[in-house]
């Protein structure tokens, strides 16, 4: 079914109603990101018709649009306007009731600056308006944000916006968020959630930020922050166009427009913000992000935008176990293996003994046997041969990869690429059939090929032929034809090099995790960097964080960051089961995850805890029996790498309290707590004083607190007793 309006998910509701019916509520929906960090795949085709979980991202985009109450969008243009506005054309965008887009077409804009003047110019919008790019997936209710802006709009008209912002802690040591965006500084009013301070590029490695003297002097009270994401979604007063008609330098939203008005004191227009916390908000910046978003959408945080609910331009997959889904016409071998939180398109068949996990495999692909992919974004078409291995990359539509072929970490082949038999591709290598393009302007330059990029037919969003390979070959020019040796025997694409000094940029926005080399490399030079300006005493704590009392955390957005970080590691585990992953690689690829949320040790034990005993509980059981049997069963395989989170009493009183979260959330083990209990006890994951502790801190408890520890009253009894005895004895 399509979704509507009011269903699950914090999308629409009633309540936007009485706030909407005067104006229909218009968005401008940028279709143009005016970067180049897709490159080399949006050289021929848009950011905004990628996919992401088998669907273009700006389907993503308008289907929460539509949802949440808009009822008019205008979609701008630019990069490839030919394709976008040829996508929508075709698809059910344009006969949807009460749903009208129009899309604005323009040639020669370079900046989100360009596109506003523009459509200023077309006279379109009414009023209040939401601002948002073509790669946003949400799933928020605008009400709330909206009756903010209006009632703020009638008070004052200087509040010209709101921004949406949500809570998102970056590694204290990367200094980036889980989406691969640097850390975000931002000050705000925290009675007023006036805007008034806002700094991407602050020098975080010093761990500075500086204040206007003025901005102290003015508020009675700053907020200051690093632990907040822009989610780039702004409801906007019809003054924010003729602003950036008035003011040609404004080209980028953020680093011109928004810094132009917080330091502007003469007009005095304000910015503020609205911050979301159960609702999901976030934007495809780069690749990170693209795999962060993909496996929140599979993971469910986006419902109802998700594989197995029916939006415009997705094909449905029906869940199974572990986070799996798969289409109904999958072909797959008996002896094929499909891991956790993987995706599979419809008309894709699997060969025998190929192993796929952590996945989204795209529509009529072919996949030989004995393939390994992991981690891998596979768009449609692709072919790949016998004895492959594939981990952590994108392969677009056309792609042909000959047996045998390796492709390491963060690589990243754009359209009809072929790979000749047996060749490795290194890690973070782009491929592409276009050749790199020789000038580099800056990061505001369009998405579409310059002059260098050479004569190669653009590929068509509705038709990529698998069989082309000669086709191609005819077409390429003199120069092109050494793309034939660079990627192997039979193998066809350029391999882009890298510019100096943008190595690191590589592996910080991949879709392959940070290597943890890499991420030793960072701490040992920020333990030298603390070192040495600790004599001046400019920076701030260790752990990277803001000092608590110039913060405004949230209980509600520390859950919410602990659960995301709780899917991953459950992620992880599922991958080294699937793989009998040894138990040193688990731990490192755990810890690497801990660094990235910037978590605790305990928190890895409550994490890896929870997962062991969900995978115990998803193994088929027919009674009590059974179950503890598999519980059994799965501490005894992991028990070396629980065992090194579980350093101290109180990381051991953590995974019981985690135990009785769990026995809360299933019958199936509320029962069981007791016999889990000391099964645990029994192999060696728990002591006898983090037990008899835990018991002690409930004893101060309310009743409805002390359900288990009731229910374990003769264990504990037992406890200590024996504790006595061995006492007596001494």
């Amino acid at each position: 079914m399509v979704v509507k309006k009011g269903n699950r998910g914090g999308m629409g509701g009633e309540d936007a109603e009485e706030e909407l019916k005067r104006d229909p509520l218009q968005a401008i929906l940028l279709a143009d990101s005016f970067a180049t960090l897709f490159r080399p795949i949006t050289l021929e085709r848009p950011k905004v018709l990628l996919p992401i979980v088998n669907a273009p991202m700006i389907d993503y985009t308008l289907a929460w649009l539509e949802s949440a109450g808009v009822e008019e969008v205008f979609v701008f243009c630019c990069a490839h306007s030919k394709q976008v506005i040829n996508y929508l054309q075709n698809s059910d965008w344009f006969d949807q009731p009460n749903f009208s887009v129009t899309t604005i077409e323009s040639y020669n804009s370079t900046s989100a600056g360009d596109a506003l003047r523009l459509i200023y110019e077309k006279n379109v919008i009414n009023g209040d308006f939401i601002l948002v790019t073509g790669d946003t997936v949400s799933n928020m209710s605008l009400t709330q944000a909206l009756k903010e802006h209006k009632e703020r709009r009638r008070k004052d008209s200087n509040a010209v916006m709101t921004m949406v912002i949500k809570q998102s802690k970056p590694s204290s040591k990367t200094h980036q968020t889980r989406l691969g965006t640097e850390e975000l500084f931002i000050a705000i009013d925290p009675d007023t959630k006036q805007l008034l301070h806002y700094e991407d590029k602050a020098d975080t490695l010093k761990g500075t930020v500086s204040l206007d003297k003025g901005l102290l002097i003015e508020n009675s009270s700053v907020s200051l922050h690093n632990d907040k994401q822009d989610c780039y979604i702004d409801i906007c007063s019809p003054e924010v166009l003729s602003l950036f008609t008035d003011n040609f330098d404004y080209q980028h939203l953020r680093r011109h427009f928004v810094k132009g008005l917080l330091v502007d004191d003469i007009m005095g227009y304000k910015i503020f913000t609205h911050e979301i916390h159960s609702s999901y908000a976030a934007r495809i910046d780069n690749y990170r992000s693209y795999d962060t978003i993909s496996k929140d959408i599979i993971q469910r945080w986006t419902y109802p935008l998700v594989p197995d609910v029916q939006f415009f331009g997705n094909s449905v997959a029906k869940p199974e176990r572990q986070g799996t889904y798969r289409a109904s016409d999958v072909g797959l071998s008996r002896f094929a293996k499909i891991g956790p939180f993987t995706v599979i398109g419809s008309g894709t068949t699997v060969g025998s003994y190929t192993e796929v996990s952590n996945s989204v495999i795209g529509e009529s692909c072919t996949i030989g046997s004995n393939v390994s992919i992991d981690g891998c974004y596979i768009w449609d078409n692709v072919t790949i041969e016998d004895g492959c291995k594939l981990k952590h990359a994108i392969v677009c539509d056309g792609v042909i990869i000959k047996s045998e072929a390796v492709l390491e970490a963060g690589v990243v082949l754009s359209f009809k690429v072929v790979i000749g038999q047996g060749f490795v591709v290194p890690a973070y290598s782009k491929v592409s059939l276009l050749q790199q393009p020789v000038k580099q302007d800056s990061d505001e330059e369009l998405e579409y090929a310059d002059n260098n990029s050479g004569p190669i037919e653009t590929t068509s969003i509705s038709n990529t032929p698998k069989y082309f390979e000669d086709e191609l070959k005819t077409e390429l020019s003199d120069s092109q034809m050494q793309a034939v040796s660079e990627v192997g025997n039979g193998g066809l694409g350029f391999i882009w090099s890298v510019s100096e000094g943008a190595h690191e940029d590589e592996w910080r926005h991949s879709v392959a995790p940070i290597p943890v080399d890499r991420l030793v490399e960072i701490i040992k030079k920020q333990a030298a960097e603390l070192e040495i300006s600790n004599d001046d005493g400019n920076i701030l704590p260790p752990s990277g964080e803001l000092e608590p009392n110039s913060m405004n955390d949230s209980d509600e957005d520390a859950r919410d960051d602990d659960a995301h970080f709780e899917k991953e590691v459950e992620a992880t585990f599922l991958r080294a089961v699937d793989e009998n992953v040894k138990e040193e690689h688990v731990i490192l690829e755990v810890n690497s995850l801990r660094l990235s949320y910037n978590l605790t040790a305990t928190d890895c034990a409550s994490s890896l805890f929870y997962a062991i005993m969900k995978l115990a509980l998803d193994t088929p059981h027919g009674s009590p029996g059974e179950l503890v049997k598999n519980v059994a069963g799965v501490i005894l395989k992991w028990n070396k790498v629980l065992k090194y989170y579980l350093a101290s009493i109180d990381d051991e009183i953590e995974v019981i309290q985690k135990f009785e979260e769990m026995c809360l959330d299933s019958t199936d083990y509320s029962t069981l707590f007791v016999e889990i209990l000391h099964l645990l006890y029994d192999k060696d994951v728990l002591q006898e004083d983090a037990i008899l502790n835990w018991a002690s801190e409930k004893e101060e408890a309310e009743d409805s607190d002390k359900l288990f520890v009731k229910q374990a009253e003769k264990f504990i009894q037992w406890l200590n007793e024996a504790s006595e005895e061995e006492e007596e004895e001494e």
